[in-house]
């Protein structure tokens, strides 16, 4: 692959990861935009790997698994109430802190299926490719993942 042709792709898919890692990261747009960067840097420099789109995501994933080994994987709610005042426009975004705050609280494997497939749209297949597991383990991930999001919306 080319750099033009990277770049090409980067162009088309850079929005949409970092609204993946944003989701991933519940909010927090810090976290996600300097992931997000870790990223796309790491997947240039290893450009001629390159495999797809899923590629990319299985690399922003495992840097976001990376970065949450060294620090706590859950942010406290008082620090998601603060970034969510300080970052977002209150009229057009708070309707998703709900959804946020209840991400926050699932597994990073579980909010990780969930986020692929249902925000994403990539099949069960592909969320094993990215996050190396099998597709029964990714299939328990997304049956666990909507109960526990599903009982956690329901409290709200």
């Amino acid at each position: 692959m080319t750099r033009e042709q990277f770049i090409e792709i980067i162009n088309i898919e850079q929005e949409r990861l970092r609204r993946f890692l944003l989701a991933l990261c519940c909010g927090n747009r810090d976290e996600a935009d300097d992931i997000a960067q870790n990223a796309l840097l790491k997947a240039y420099l290893s450009i001629s790997k390159y495999e797809g789109t899923t590629w990319l995501y299985r690399i922003a994933y495992n840097l976001f698994i990376d970065t949450n080994r060294c620090r706590r994987t859950l942010q406290s709610l008082e620090t998601l109430e603060k970034h969510v005042d300080a970052t977002f426009d209150a009229d057009r975004d708070f309707r998703y802190q709900p959804l946020y705050m209840a991400l926050e609280k699932l597994p990073p494997k579980e909010r990780t299926a969930i986020l692929l497939f249902y925000l994403k749209g990539y099949s069960i297949k592909e969320i094993a490719d990215i996050v190396d597991a099998t597709e029964d383990a990714v299939k328990k991930q997304l049956s666990r993942g909507r109960v526990k999001l599903k009982n956690l919306l329901k409290d709200e």
